[in-house]
């Protein structure tokens, strides 16, 4: 095959599979060859090879595409997730471990015929929100490697992110695969305690861990969502949930309170979030704010109460014994759960307390989801190497409470294509009701807008603007294009104007810009009638945008009004 995305989705994989014009041997040539253009970023700890996929690649030559639903579909897998035959590691080399059977969900995935590609690097014993604290290296952001990639799946975001996985495992105790998603522009799904089996998982907080996906788009994490789940007698943390089905909640809650932004970025994630909170109001869906103190108390619980006795409980004694081969910070941070005050009385008042927090959770959740930032801000690398403590704690303001509370949740980018700083946002329901946020992220994302710029009829106050606001288009700014444009009045009934692009010789032309939800583009695009069509056009600050413009031949006939350097309407 001579051309790969730069993302794999399942949806392109299958339709190139289909129409043969690529096999799983040309795919997983393509994801070696990636893996080691990429090596410097430190993503992963077993990295993908030929040898480690031949053997499931052969195993679906006599399988039919139609019955298994990843048939060929290559997943990347967390170093505390087990795979058979390959050592899990945890980020610890002396702890490592060879499996003789893959973890549940991960058998699960390859029954469907799915293909590993290999082990990804993550924060030491999945401990942390910042994917630097590994000692096989910081794991570059796939976006800005001078950022922080998001942890403790780092690695696992960052394969799928640049194209070495059409999804990825990762594991989700206090944010963590929710963080590396909003980072690296993903889709991060984190389903009900229990939904997935966790069997074959190295415990973090066994009580409240759960395995997540990481996927480039809604519909490739629901397709791997109902492979994934259901009950296992082994697990012993298993539940038996109804499959999701996407539905509207009846209210969408944001907090009141307690929403604040931190990290060099500060000022562009708080813009980011009132963009956010404006299209969410635009959905629809009544919105209701709410006293978010439960919530922020409930996280306070996480690491500041005793459930970190609990990572204590399963790696104590091996940190004990191999303290030289325990990263520092996260030293530090397993230690403290052997703390005196850690008692059983402790214990039973924060459980108590969480209690408290879950019946008044409840209330507020039913029939509803919370929306919050994913993450208030990022850093760079090495402002969280100066300071690791404190800017790991930042990066879950939003994250902790999550499965101490019992909710499942999805955090999902506000700019699908946003390759600068990207932004996510996630979507909180009770935990039987995955359905509710499926449904609001489907909504959001169909909302999502993309700028539009128009030079004729469509412009505020002509005639044709209505077009644009029955589909729920917002009047952004009038501007002017680079000088790039020439403007024609064309020969039509009615007279509209014609933009074509001539590079040196044109002038700035004014338009007017929209934002347009882009699943609402398709039925704008059925009124532009040739000779017009919609291409990109260049904005006198350089920013590229859809827009009109006009097929050459039709200037011929036309009057030239380039200097006049707009469209007038006349009566």
């Amino acid at each position: 095959m001579n051309y790969f995305p730069l993302k794999l989705t399942i949806t392109w994989i299958k339709e190139s599979y289909k129409n043969e014009e690529l096999t799983p041997l040309a795919l997983a040539e393509e994801i070696v060859k990636r893996a080691e253009a990429n090596k410097e970023k430190n993503i992963w700890i077993v990295p993908p090879s030929l040898a480690m996929m031949k053997g499931y690649i052969e195993a679906l030559e006599d399988k039919k595409q139609s019955d298994y639903p990843l048939w060929g579909i290559p997943f990347a897998i967390k170093d505390n997730i087990d795979l058979a035959g390959v050592q899990t590691t945890a980020a610890c080399e002396p702890y490592g471990y060879l499996p003789k059977e893959s973890a549940t969900v991960v058998q699960k995935l390859i029954d469907a015929g799915a293909i590993p590609v290999g082990k990804t690097n993550l924060d030491q014993f999945a401990t942390g929100l910042v994917g630097t604290r590994s000692p096989y290296g910081e794991v570059h952001n796939a976006l800005n490697p001078e950022l922080i990639s998001g942890g403790s799946s780092s690695g696992s975001a960052v394969a799928v992110a640049l194209g070495m996985a059409a999804f990825s495992l990762g594991t989700d105790t206090a944010g963590s695969g929710r963080v590396p998603a909003a980072l690296n522009g993903l889709v991060g799904y984190k389903p009900s305690l229990g939904a997935w089996s966790t069997k074959g998982v190295v415990p973090a907080c066994a009580s409240l861990d759960c395995i997540n996906v990481f996927a480039n788009s809604l519909e490739d994490a629901e397709l791997v969502n109902g492979v994934a789940r259901g009950f296992d007698e082994a697990c012993a943390w298993s539940r038996v949930y109804d499959m999701p089905f996407k539905q509207l909640p009846k209210k969408i809650c944001l907090a009141k309170n307690g929403v604040s932004f931190y990290g060099p970025f500060k000022a562009v994630y708080e813009k980011k979030w009132e963009e956010a909170v404006s299209r969410i109001k635009d959905l629809g869906i009544t919105v209701e704010y709410i006293d978010y103190t439960i919530f922020q108390k409930a996280a306070s619980i996480l690491y500041d109460g005793p459930w970190v006795a609990e990572r204590w409980k399963d790696l104590g004694e091996f940190v004990d014994s191999h303290l030289e081969a325990i990263f520092p910070v996260t030293k530090t941070i397993l230690k403290s759960g052997s703390k005196p005050e850690h008692t059983a009385e402790s214990l039973f008042s924060a459980i108590h307390e969480l209690q408290d927090y879950r019946m008044k959770t409840k209330r507020l959740l039913k029939d509803a989801v919370l929306i919050m930032p994913t993450a208030g801000g990022t850093f760079t690398r090495e402002e969280v190497r100066n300071n690791p403590i404190k800017t790991n704690s930042q990066m879950g303001l939003y994250t902790n409470h999550c499965n101490l509370l019992d909710l499942c949740a999805i955090s999902i980018p506000t700019k699908m294509k946003e390759t600068n700083l990207p932004f996510g946002i996630t979507i909180f329901g009770l935990a039987d009701s995955e359905g509710l946020i499926l449904g609001a992220a489907k909504t959001f994302l169909e909302a999502e807008p993309m700028k539009v710029a128009v030079c004729g009829l469509h412009k505020k106050g002509y005639p044709l603007e209505s077009q644009l606001v029955e589909l729920g288009a917002h009047y952004l700014e009038s501007t002017q294009t680079a000088a790039f444009y020439k403007l024609y009045s064309l020969d039509t009934r009615p007279i509209k104007p014609g933009m074509c692009h001539v590079g040196e010789g044109g002038k700035a032309i004014e338009v007017d810009l929209y934002d347009i939800p882009i699943a609402k583009f398709g039925d704008f695009m059925q009124n532009v009638s040739e000779p017009l069509t919609m291409g990109t056009v260049t904005l006198k600050d350089n920013e590229k945008v859809v827009g009109f413009l006009c097929e050459n031949y039709a200037t011929k006939a036309a009057k030239d009004i380039t200097e006049e350097g707009k469209f007038t309407l006349t009566k």
